[in-house]
């Protein structure tokens, strides 16, 4: 089961907003692509790679545009935890 953090969240929905103030279809558009990318992880929750600044196994990331989805495995959960632009710095 693939659960959202409150934190995760967040970020979509700035993501969403700082899109919109051109395209309300794009954002919309890679907001959706987002989440679909992380319901892949239900049943291939290994495809991401380690997170580097981590070294956690059970940390990983997967990208799109340019974003990085970060995640975590629990047993038999996955908590989107945050998504984050690769040019920003990443603070878990």
């Amino acid at each position: 089961m693939v659960i959202w953090t409150k934190s995760a969240e967040a970020d979509l929905r700035s993501i969403y907003d700082f899109i919109s103030h051109n395209s309300k279809f794009y954002a919309k558009r890679v907001v959706q692509e987002i989440r679909e990318k992380t319901e892949i992880l239900e049943t291939h929750p290994f495809i991401g790679r380690v997170v580097a600044e981590i070294g956690d196994d059970t940390i990983r990331e997967v990208s799109i545009y340019s974003y990085r989805i970060i995640y975590q495995l629990n047993e038999q959960q996955i908590f989107i935890l945050t998504i984050a632009h690769k040019r920003q710095n990443l603070t878990l």
